[in-house]
């Protein structure tokens, strides 16, 4: 599979960074650049942050070392970035939970748009609802039946609040009308080794911590959160295919970085990521934990942050979710 970079998407690339004045500078990089994100170990930020480090520092030929800030469904690793010097030596790879959190955070300490320089979308994936072996619930239609007849809500783990994963439980129990109450983990394994554990019913969390342990019969996938069937999962139906009409969401990783950084830089990183996430090897890396690959250009993914922070904003008032 291979890229080509139009002149229409340089453009684009362009609009899509924080103006910043035209300076001369040394030579980037300097020293090694870091890639925050703000996950646990082993989770899809950080694995997926790892694939991406790698193939950068083999091109580069400078090291770029991945710096997990877990913690508040990935929001303080989005606000340490957007404080963070311009000058491309911290980066972040920033997930779907991005505008989520923009829509039930009542408060964040940065503008979940303006306060960023973005680079491109990297990758994206379905999330997948799981549940423990023994659990008598087998299918979306039997959590239906199950969750509205039991007399305690369904405990439902996700990586943190305010995270897509978070949000997409909620979303669940609005529109199939089961109580679910959210238990929030700061994401990697912790919540996948509880439902392994029997501690918690249910999970919904990426491919990347759930495809392998599904594939390897330690738990059992009841859905996929998209509009379609997932390629890495075939015969596991959507949730609206269970029985959830209208239910269907996504996420996404992206690279950005803090606001102002120079517009020649940040169109460099962008043709850099593009190159890289056309290498066949990083392809099938990516793959293999259930990602797609889906360059873009700054603009593009800027406008697909400030589109979702719209529509998640609709759903937790449609919902009438709590916000936090």
């Amino acid at each position: 599979m291979t890229f080509h970079l139009s002149r229409r998407a340089l453009v684009a690339g362009l609009a899509g960074t924080v103006c910043a004045p035209h300076v001369a500078r040394a030579a980037w990089p300097e020293r090694p650049v870091s890639i925050v994100h703000g996950f646990g170990a082993g989770g899809n930020a950080d694995v997926v942050a790892r694939i991406i480090a790698e193939a950068l520092s083999q091109k580069i030929g400078t090291q770029f070392i991945v710096e997990p800030k877990p913690g508040a469904g990935g929001t303080l690793a989005a606000a340490y970035t957007s404080r963070a010097k311009p000058d491309g030596h911290t980066l972040a790879v920033l997930p779907g939970g991005h505008p989520v959190a923009a829509a039930i955070y009542k408060n964040l300490p940065y503008r979940t748009v303006e306060d960023f320089t973005w680079i491109s979308l990297m990758t994206d994936y379905p999330f997948i609802l799981a549940t423990y072996n023994e659990h008598p619930v087998k299918s979306v239609a039997d959590l239906i039946t199950y969750g509205k007849q039991a007399k305690e809500p369904m405990l439902c783990a996700n990586v943190g609040n305010g995270s897509g994963q978070h949000l997409s439980g909620e979303l669940l129990a609005s529109l199939s009308g089961v109580p679910l109450k959210p238990v929030p983990y700061k994401g990697g394994s912790e919540g996948m080794l509880d439902v392994i554990g029997q501690r918690v019913d249910l999970i919904i969390d990426t491919p990347t911590v759930l495809l392998e342990p599904v594939r390897a019969g330690q738990i059992r996938a009841l859905g996929v959160t998209g509009s379609k069937r997932f390629f890495a999962l075939p015969n596991v139906p959507t949730i609206a295919e269970g029985g959830v009409k209208g239910y269907d969401t996504s996420s996404w990783l992206g690279l950005a970085g803090p606001p102002g950084m120079p517009e020649d830089l940040a169109l460099r990183l962008n043709v850099i990521i593009r190159e890289v996430l056309a290498d066949p090897a990083v392809i099938k890396k990516l793959n293999m934990i259930g990602s797609n690959v889906a360059p873009t250009s700054g603009v593009e993914l800027r406008d697909k942050v400030a589109e979702e922070v719209v529509k998640w904003t609709k759903v937790v008032q449609d919902a009438k979710i709590e916000r936090l």
